[in-house]
C-alpha cells in the first residue's frame, strides 16, 4: 500500500484525498467506496481551494 493508506495507522490521523498538486487547477479524487464523511471533508477542501484560486486571480 501507499503512504497515504498508512497515515491513519501512524496515530490519531485521518487521510483525506488524494489531492493532486502541480496542475493549473486543483484535482481531487474520491474512491467509489468513500463514506459520507469523506465526501463532506473533500467538499470543504475543494471550497477552500476555490476561494484561494479566486483570490489569486484578483
Amino acid at each position: 500500500g501507499s503512504t497515504y493508506n498508512r497515515v491513519p495507522l501512524l496515530g490519531d490521523a485521518k487521510a483525506v484525498g488524494p489531492i493532486l498538486q502541480g496542475m493549473a487547477a486543483p484535482v481531487n479524487d474520491l474512491s467509489r467506496g468513500c463514506s459520507v464523511d469523506d465526501i463532506y471533508k473533500m467538499v470543504a477542501i475543494a471550497s477552500n481551494q476555490s476561494i484561494g484560486l479566486k483570490a489569486a486571480k484578483k
